[in-house]
Parts: structure tokens; sequence; C-alpha cells
């Protein structure tokens, strides 16, 4: 559907994106990650044709980008950062102008036009200038008129920045739906977004790919089974002296101290060695009373900081 092949992008002899290669599949949710200035939207804008690659290919559902610009570029339905629309036209108004755009045909225009309006939710603000809508709704009809015309693929740039909690949560389900009749590119800054909605994660730091996988994927090739959260009762404050005595613990690390005076630590272990029933025995010698020990879960964020950190890969 969407294959990059060996795409380079250079501003003069600074390089913005440096040879990166990456095929997405039909009806695939693929979560494009990075820190500020990692390459995104190079890689985003060079997808929909807006700037050309300096080297390489862009190929858009067979088309080549440079070879078959118009044609690739009806394949795709881009929803830009910021909300850029024509604020004095009602929602209609501008659906409608979108749709003229990319040649609509006009005798199905009006229908598709309502069937777009239905579909995000604006029926009953279609006759509303879009100044006077609230900054969800505004959103969807950035959606709305990326999906006028029938595009495949999807390309949405931090769709919910800016959102309530209640819109995040209705702008997700509405991006939910679409994947099971398009392809879609999500670009956030939001982690927990991306790993609840995107079935693959294409990480991007320093203009260069440092990982493609499932978001699961990713948690567990950085997670350690043998790094605890453990929470303790410790008068004499003596529970890191006792840990670091522990030849098997690599590294505790205080995290919270709670009103009822018990201590939440977390401990890393060294290699695969399962710390639990030496802890238990070790604590219990110099009385300190273990509350609780459960095992620290990974995160796509925890992922995403290794990875760009130059962890594991």
């Amino acid at each position: 559907m969407i294959e990059l092949k060996n795409v380079t992008k250079r501003y003069g002899k600074f390089v913005a994106v440096d040879n990166i290669s990456f095929k997405i599949e039909e009806g695939e949710i693929i979560g494009l990650l990075g820190p500020n200035g990692a390459g995104k939207s190079t890689t985003m804008n060079m997808i929909t044709g807006y700037i050309e690659q300096t080297e390489g290919e862009v190929i858009v559902n067979g088309y080549d980008m440079l070879k078959k610009p118009k044609k690739a570029k009806r394949e795709i339905g881009y929803m830009p950062e910021g909300v850029p629309l024509y604020t004095d036209l009602t929602v209609k108004e501008f659906v409608t102008y979108m749709a003229e755009i990319k040649k609509v045909d006009k005798k199905v225009r009006k229908e598709k036009v309502k069937e777009i309006l239905e579909k995000t939710g604006l029926q009953e603000v279609q006759k509303k200038l879009i100044k006077n809508l609230s900054r969800g709704y505004k959103q969807r009809v950035s959606l709305a008129g990326s999906l006028i015309g029938e595009p495949k693929i999807l390309i949405l740039d931090e769709p919910t920045v800016g959102l309530d909690p209640r819109q995040i949560t209705e702008i997700r389900s509405l991006i939910k739906e679409l994947g099971k009749t398009h392809t879609i590119i999500l670009s956030s800054h939001i982690l927990s977004e991306v790993s609840q909605i995107c079935n693959k994660v294409i990480i991007i730091n320093k203009g260069k790919i440092v990982a493609i996988d499932t978001p699961e994927n990713l948690e567990n090739k950085v997670n350690s089974d043998n790094n605890i959260y453990i929470t303790v009762e410790d008068t004499e404050n003596k529970t890191e002296e006792v840990a670091k005595r522990i030849e098997e613990i690599q590294k505790i690390e205080l995290v919270k101290e709670n009103q009822d005076g018990t201590k939440q630590y977390i401990i890393e272990s060294k290699g695969n060695t399962d710390l639990r029933k030496t802890i238990f025995s070790e604590f219990a010698k110099e009385n300190i009373t273990i509350f609780e020990m459960k095992k620290a879960d990974t995160t796509l964020e925890d992922a995403f900081m290794k990875l760009i950190e130059g962890g594991k890969n």
C-alpha cells in the first residue's frame, strides 16, 4: 500500500531523513513516533507529495510519487496538525469545497458530502460557521475534509492535540472505526494513544528508523521480568543498605513515600535472577516489613525512551 525505498531528504548539508525504508500493508494502522526534529513531519510530507525526496522512492498504492504524483495523491487523505480550515465557511460549505478540489463527480457530490458529515458526526453542526465551533468539532471538520474523495490512505498528524478527555475518546473511537476501511498513518506525541489505536509502530530518531514492530513487542523487548516494585515499612531506613548487600540487585531507587509511612522502591536485578525469595528472606532478617511486591510493567513510553536513547533495538 505504501512503500519507502532508501529515502533520503537533505536541506543543503543537513540530512533530515537518512536512507529509510519501510512498507505499510493495506488495512494497517501505523503509529509514526519520534522526538521533535526526528524527521516525522518530513517523512509524512514526502508520503503526501508535499515535498520531494532527495533520493529513493516513495510508492503509494502502486504509484511512484515523483512519476505519477496526481494518481498517488488521489489515494491519500491528509489531516494536518493545527487544524487549518476556512473558518468563515460553514461545515457543509467547507466539506463541499474539499469535494470540489478533489474533483468528486458532480452527480454524486451532494450525496458523498452527506455521507462524510454523517460518518464524522457533523450533521447537527453542518450549517454552523467553522469559527464558532469547539476545538473537538474543528478536528472532526478537518478529518471530514481528509475523508472526502474516498482516499484509501489517511495520514493524521496529531489528531487529538488540544482536545479535552471526552473529545479525545470520541476522536480515537472514530479513528478505530475508520481503520476498518482505510490504511492509516497516525503521528502523535501521546504514546498511550498510539498503543491503544495502532497495530504497528515506526520509531524515527535523528532521521533514521530505530524500530518497526507492534507496540506489544516493543514493550516486551525492553521489559525485564525481574524489575519489581516493592512497598515496605522500614522505621530504621535500612532498605537501601540491605538491598545493596544483595549481590543480585543491580540498582534500588526510591519511587515515593506514602502518607501511611511506607515507601515504594523499584529494584533492578542483574541478568535473569528472580529476586523475590532473596528479598523476602533478607528483609525479614532486618525486620523490614514487605506490604506489596509486584512486577514493574513496561509501557510503550518506556520502550520509546530506551530506543531513542540508543538502548535495545
